[in-house]
């Protein structure tokens, strides 16, 4: 019974966090957001809210198992991540260039971070996020530099220093050294921090729904290769990974921490990738649009089978 009520729960939490998503969906369609202003918006969280909400998730009691989590869920994030490049280099090969590009970055790269974020909160509270802040750290990283060479077969100059400056490795950093030393922000400054950050669940939303909300149904739904990569991204990858990790006597948060983020979501800088380095930006458009859209069964489905 205990077990029902607790599924109940978490299925109520990610219903919310989508109807915040159908918000978005209409406030895009009446034009209450544009699409400057959801450019705008996502900055706005890549460059204050999240990088807030990152600090203020770092406020716990230092003990040997909240550096052992730290660790391990580092090297966990970096196999998974390692793994589903494996995953998009078999999977893949038939199809053309033009396509094949797109399909491994979707197979790598989740939307751990504007999506996973607000799902682990719903979830787990604060320890989700801080959880989800590690995770995100091989993440960032391989996006930068992994995700060049999927569409340019070679990597971005500016890589390294691209990874030192950005917002989520600026703020774990800051999050870990406060953490370490058991500073403590002066309490105005931390509840300021905090109200800030708590913005990013609901705006990281409203901005996935105006996404959906640009991307015509028509064109959407159409090709086969979208459900392709969308199944893999969506029941494939979380539930190979889940097998793998329930052969591991791991921490039961942790574990589900790593499914979850897996089981997100194409990520929306899959558009900006596509955009940037000459590929196939109205396919990675469609990724982005078909599989928020059929997130919102698979992942409630895969919590209760978690």
């Amino acid at each position: 019974m205990g077990k029902l009520t607790n599924t109940s729960v978490v299925v109520s939490q990610i219903t919310v966090l989508f109807l915040i998503i159908g918000i978005g969906f209409f406030a895009r369609k009446r034009d209450i957001i544009s699409r400057d202003m959801t450019k705008k918006l996502s900055e706005l969280i890549l460059q204050v809210t999240q990088p807030l909400l990152i600090i203020t998730s770092f406020n716990f009691e230092l003990s040997k198992e909240m550096l052992r989590n730290v660790l391990l869920i580092f090297l966990l994030s970096l196999g998974i991540h390692l793994l589903s490049m494996v995953v998009g280099q078999i999977l893949y090969f038939r199809y053309p260039d033009h396509i094949r590009s797109v399909l491994k970055y979707v197979t790598v790269f989740s939307n751990c971070g504007f999506m996973g974020f607000p799902v682990l909160e719903s979830i787990f509270g604060t320890i989700g996020i801080f959880y989800g802040s590690i995770y995100v750290i091989p993440f960032n990283i391989l996006t930068l530099s992994y995700g060049a060479i999927i569409f340019t077969g070679k990597s971005d100059k500016d890589m390294l220093k691209k990874i030192l400056v950005h917002p989520v490795i600026v703020s774990v950093a800051i999050g870990m050294v406060l953490f370490l030393l058991q500073w403590r922000l002066p309490t105005p400054l931390y509840k300021a921090a905090s109200m800030v950050g708590s913005m990013t669940s609901p705006l990281s939303m409203l901005i996935v729904g105006s996404l959906l909300a640009s991307t015509p149904i028509k064109e959407m739904f159409s090709g086969f290769s979208v459900y392709y990569g969308s199944i893999v991204r969506l029941v494939f990858l979380p539930v190979l990974v889940m097998t793998i990790l329930k052969s591991f006597p791991l921490p039961h948060d942790i574990l589900r921490t790593c499914v979850i983020l897996t089981a997100m979501p194409a990520a929306v800088n899959t558009v900006i990738f596509a955009e940037k380095y000459g590929g196939n930006a109205e396919l990675a458009s469609r990724f982005v649009g078909i599989s928020t859209a059929l997130s919102v069964v698979t992942i409630p489905l895969l919590m209760v089978l978690l």
